[in-house]
């Protein structure tokens, strides 16, 4: 009918005509027919407003399913511009039933995003023809009104839509009309009283009015309902004074609610109060998020309070507070690579403000944390100094700062040690020298502290009062002097090894075993485990009776015998096995002696009979031999019966070997 129609010579109602076969081709399917129509409707020299309505309906249908439900928005809110009832009219009338939800849903999405500003913010890329400009005037995804009358259009079609009204009041509010708003609100809240977002609209509203007892009761019905998300797509509606005031009366209200009340549930309460402030900030409030995460910290939520550090910490990397704070949470986790870390990071920033921090912990956490910093600092600096990489002036300094911070926070000798430590490093003798003396002027001599003073002394070449307070040390700890002589270099370490040896030799010859013990570790620690000053230690161990501790030490002898005479070889083997025989390790003994037989016999003999003397040694290699001949071992147990004989003629030695003989030959019968 449409097609003959518009084929007679009289163009009587051409719009209309053009607009129903729009239609028809639409509902036949046609897209491309029915959008060819649309357009010229909406092109045409003379427009037909009504025509228009329902071309522009139609084509917004079409891009729908071409995937441009902005577009879809436009044309139907220039529909409405030109006359809402027949926009509503058409819609009933020409949309199917089962497309019509679909319209709906789009637009309200569409007219979401427009007010939220999230669509083409530089302008509309649509094209139009001049004529039809006056329509298109305005930029809809910027412009409430259009928006309000987009959302006044889903209302009517659909008067139970909560959405729709709710896009209906953000346009208004938008336009600057908050009383109609407010009351839009307050129809659709009656019908859904626990709706979070309208309740969060309205506390806006209330809040902006100056009524702050309503706005904030509206708020606290949010927090019950447990819904705080819901302002996320709100703020992007709200205008920026709005939002601050948002956000200024929720931070405050959780300053208020900290500073009278403690117990969870109120801690909870600042924490909902405190999201609302953030959101209103658009996701970055650096004050609330601190107290946020303290608050998520007093109720253990330690993971969660790391998460809002961390927000803080990606915007400002030298944060101290969000550093320090999460540097605590780290110590509560027993994550002490990572508290230190931030600790570190937050004292090179401001110390003055971690301090406090830290002493506001418990004793037992204070206790802690700064172990791991002196943990972390001598660990630095015994790499530094064990490297003589000492030109790394930035990690002294760091090491300096964490030593000065300890001091502060801790009054126990062992960090003014390590503060004395980092200035000897530093090179800054007299300033460390004053610290001693100022730290340790009333406590008795120490020798952690005296062995310091050694090395302040020894810059001035005082070596011999140095080797004895060295000397002290080594008894009580080795690991801390072959740290402390890091700081000595290779001259001095050679010539304090040779006062000590000398020392030490003089103490042997007056029977001082254990003094002799401290300078002959000292000799072993500054010449770097010479084979000399070891044999006399493992020597001083024997007559102390510590014999595993002597034998650790012939040991390393044994692996520097490279270079060693003849003579030297044949006397160790025979010292290792003397002190395996007090050790009543038999069998590893004997092996040790016929190593030194097969070295030299003449040699090894003379090396026995100093001790532990031919007879014993005689009877420990029968009881071995026998042993092995007891567990068939012929061939072993003939050699060690060989051996045996060299050192001495012992007739149990001999009549073992008969014996031997005699099973030998049994053997070989059977």
């Amino acid at each position: 009918i449409c097609d003959h129609l518009l084929a007679a010579e009289q163009k009587t109602y051409y719009n209309t005509l053009l607009a129903l076969r729009g239609f028809c081709s639409l509902h036949a399917h046609d897209h491309q027919l029915a959008l060819q129509d649309f357009q010229k409707v909406i092109e045409h020299d003379s427009p037909h407003p009504n025509s228009c309505i329902k071309a522009l309906c139609g084509r917004g249908l079409i891009r729908i399913s071409g995937g441009s439900p902005y577009l879809t928005a436009l044309d139907y809110i220039t529909a409405c511009q030109l006359k809402l009832e027949e926009t509503i009219f058409t819609i009933k009338s020409y949309v199917p039933w089962n497309q019509r939800g679909l319209l709906l849903k789009v637009l309200q999405e569409e007219g979401q995003k427009m007010l939220q500003k999230k669509r083409y913010p530089g302008g509309s890329s649509v094209s139009f023809s001049s004529r039809w400009f006056f329509l298109f005037s305005f930029f809809p995804s910027r412009d409430a009104p259009g928006v309000y009358q987009l959302a006044s259009l889903l209302v009517e079609l659909d008067t139970c839509d909560e959405a729709s009204r709710i896009l209906c009041a953000d346009a208004l509010y938008q336009m600057g009309r908050v009383e109609e708003a407010h009351k839009l609100l307050l129809v659709a809240l009656s019908k859904n009283p626990q709706r979070s977002p309208i309740l969060a609209r309205l506390a806006l509203l209330q809040l902006k009015k100056g009524f702050t007892y309503d706005g904030n009761q509206l708020l606290k019905k949010v927090i019950r309902i447990g819904d705080t998300s819901c302002l996320l797509p709100i703020m992007d509606i709200f205008k920026d004074e709005d939002r601050k005031l948002m956000q200024t009366h929720c931070h405050f209200k959780a300053l208020t609610i900290l500073k009278d009340k403690q117990e969870d549930a109120d801690i909870k309460e600042a924490i909902a109060y405190l999201s609302f402030a953030i959101i209103a900030a658009g996701g970055y409030a650096e004050d609330c998020l601190l107290i946020r995460a303290g608050c998520y910290g007093r109720l253990g939520q330690k993971k969660t309070a790391i998460f809002d550090f961390n927000a803080i910490l990606k915007e400002d990397p030298r944060n101290v507070q969000a550093l320090s704070g999460r540097g605590l949470i780290y110590l509560a986790l027993k994550q002490q690579k990572e508290a230190v870390q931030d600790l570190i990071s937050a004292l090179k920033v401001e110390a003055g403000a971690v301090i406090p921090a830290i002493l506001s912990l418990k004793q037992e956490a204070q206790g802690l944390i700064t172990q791991w910093l002196l943990q972390h600092g001598r660990t630095a600096l015994a790499e530094l100094v064990a490297t003589k990489n000492l030109i790394k002036e930035e990690t002294l300094r760091d090491l300096l700062m964490i030593a000065k911070a300890l001091i502060k926070i801790r009054k126990d000798p062992q960090y003014h040690i390590f503060y004395t430590d980092v200035l000897i490093a530093k090179g800054r003798y007299e300033e460390a020298r004053d610290h001693l003396r100022e730290a340790f002027h009333h406590s008795p001599a120490d020798d952690f502290v005296s062995a310091r003073v050694a090395v302040l002394q020894l810059k001035k070449r005082n070596m011999p009062v140095a080797a004895r307070s060295f000397s002290c040390l080594a008894k009580r700890d080795e690991r801390e002097l072959g740290f402390l002589l890091n700081f000595l270099d290779a001259k001095q370490q050679h010539n304090l090894s040779q006062v000590a040896a000398q020392e030490g030799n003089v103490l042997v010859k007056e029977h001082h075993y254990e003094k002799a013990l401290g300078y002959y570790t000292l000799a072993v620690l500054t010449s770097r485990d010479n084979p000399r000053y070891l044999r006399r230690r493992a020597a001083c161990f024997t007559h102390l009776k510590k014999y595993d501790r002597a034998l650790k030490d012939m040991e390393k002898v044994m692996e520097k015998h490279g270079r060693s005479s003849l003579k030297t070889r044949v006397e160790d083997h025979c010292s290792k096995g003397h002190l395996l025989l007090l050790l009543a390790e038999e069998e590893a003994a004997v092996q040790q002696y016929i190593e030194a037989l097969q070295l030299d016999e003449s040699l090894a003999l003379c090396s026995i009979l100093k001790g532990p003397g031919r007879e014993i040694l005689t009877k420990t290699f029968h009881k071995v031999a026998q042993y092995n001949l007891e567990m068939q071992r012929y061939e072993e147990a003939w050699k060690i019966t060989d051996y045996g004989l060299k050192i001495d003629k012992s007739t149990e030695l001999k009549k073992l070997k008969t014996r031997l003989k005699r099973e030998a030959s049994s053997c070989s019968i059977h």
